[in-house]
């Protein structure tokens, strides 16, 4: 098992360049299943997360390769579908739930096994099933996993989501692409990786309309054609990177961070003492001046990502004052925090609603809000990494902290990010990969 060796208490400067967004790249990759034509996507990214999902593709008949001139520019073409089950090794992350509509599509069957991923608390997959249900689909829940099928096609429906998930809408735009009839989601995600899917399935041959007041409307066509895309930059990487700037005092370019994915974020850059400077290739942070503590609550977009609050926790431990962070998004995400609290960080966690409003999690005593309080000296500890998200802030607070942190677990972070050891090189970390 890897683990990493990363030695702190200094500034990181210097440029990071974006990796393609996992979140989008892995939705894209199982929309070509939907035609029997050739997809190109660029700007992929290279880690686990998209091994997997290049595995899975694989394993139910597409064929797919890296363009040899451009290493990040992967063509896949599902002609046939040969299987209409998902092997054994999507059990690795969740993104095989997915694949449920496209098959349905392609073979009237399919198959899936029981979703894995992320320890941080449950995803339940019910908004796809019912979904997929309410569309004609008779799906059957075995103890391995789930058999749908449809008779003819999928029909158009009225879908009502009770919570903006984004994969619960991918299913759904996934499945109205080609229903017959016309599909209309409410209440729909609305983060720019679904848009980003939108608009490959646009060039497709899809009629999609998002309509105000988190509506989609479709119109489904007989068949979607096939396409190239680029993937758009990833924008929970851009916020990893500047909490590494901001934690340790540093200045970090980040190199092709968009300015629309960033807004939130950057107005709790501001909101925290924090500097930033838009660029037209992307966003300079810097970590200086007095930090002082706030007030947050994650939300569906275009609130503060969830996946945002992880890397920024640790940088409100070197803040002054009082920091409150309400999460509404995943009920047990905080556990994470426990490591943190071991390399010196003062976090009390609540299962109160401590934010402006009070949300779904509300009186079920899952301990969903954090007050940190600062600043306080952090320092090296042995730790283990439980996901993607909070093994990043493990390595922001090895930065901060003074020593030399082990991180075990790191599987976790070769899932979520590309060439990460190499990147944090080159603006001056000190972290090495040992492997045992």
């Amino acid at each position: 098992m890897d683990l990493l060796k990363v030695t702190g208490g200094a500034p990181l400067n210097g440029e990071i360049a974006l990796s393609g967004a996992k979140n989008a790249a892995s939705k894209m990759m199982i929309a070509s299943l939907l035609t029997d034509e050739q997809v190109v996507l660029h700007n992929v990214p290279k880690q686990r997360e998209t091994a997997i999902t290049e595995d899975i593709v694989n394993s139910l008949g597409s064929k797919t390769e890296w363009k040899k001139n451009n290493d990040h520019s992967l063509v896949l073409h599902a002609k046939d579908i040969q299987s209409n089950e998902i092997s054994k090794l999507s059990k690795k992350n969740r993104i095989s739930i997915l694949t449920l509509a496209p098959l349905l599509h392609r073979i009237g069957e399919a198959f899936v096994p029981v979703p894995g991923g992320d320890k941080i608390g449950p995803r339940p997959v019910n908004f796809h099933v019912q979904t997929l249900e309410k569309m004609g689909a008779k799906i059957k829940k075995k103890s391995d996993g789930y058999h749908a099928s449809v008779k003819k096609r999928l029909k158009g429906a009225l879908i009502e989501l009770p919570y903006p998930s984004v994969g619960a809408t991918e299913t759904a735009i996934l499945a109205g692409v080609l229903a017959e009839g016309r599909t209309t989601i409410r209440n729909a995600a609305s983060e720019p990786e679904v848009k980003e899917l939108v608009m490959m399935l646009q060039n497709m041959g899809a009629i999609i309309q998002k309509n105000a007041g988190r509506s989609i409307e479709i119109l489904g066509v007989e068949k979607l054609h096939g396409t190239e895309a680029t993937v758009m930059p990833d924008r929970i990487e851009a916020a990893s990177y500047a909490c590494m700037a901001l934690g340790t005092r540093g200045e970090i370019f980040v190199k092709n961070a968009q300015h629309e994915h960033m807004v939130t974020f950057l107005n709790t850059v501001r909101r925290i003492g924090g500097e930033y400077k838009v660029q037209r290739d992307g966003i300079l942070f810097k970590g200086v001046g007095d930090y002082k503590g706030i007030e947050l609550e994650t939300d569906t977009h275009p609130g503060f990502m969830t996946d945002w609050q992880q890397p920024l926790i640790v940088v409100l431990t070197q803040a002054t004052g009082t920091s409150v962070v309400h999460e509404t998004v995943y009920e047990a995400r905080f556990g994470y925090t426990e490591a943190l609290k071991k390399m010196g960080a003062n976090i009390t966690l609540f299962s109160n609603c401590l934010g402006e409003i009070d949300c779904r999690f509300k009186g079920q005593n899952y301990r969903h809000s954090a007050v940190i309080n600062g600043p306080s000296p952090m320092y090296a500890a042995e730790v283990v990494v439980p996901d993607i998200r909070a093994g990043l802030a493990y390595v922001v607070a090895a930065m901060v902290a003074d020593g030399t942190s082990t991180l075990k677990g790191i599987d976790h972070l070769d899932r979520g990010y590309e060439r990460l050891e190499e990147k944090l090189k080159g603006v001056g970390a000190k972290i090495e990969r040992v492997t045992k």
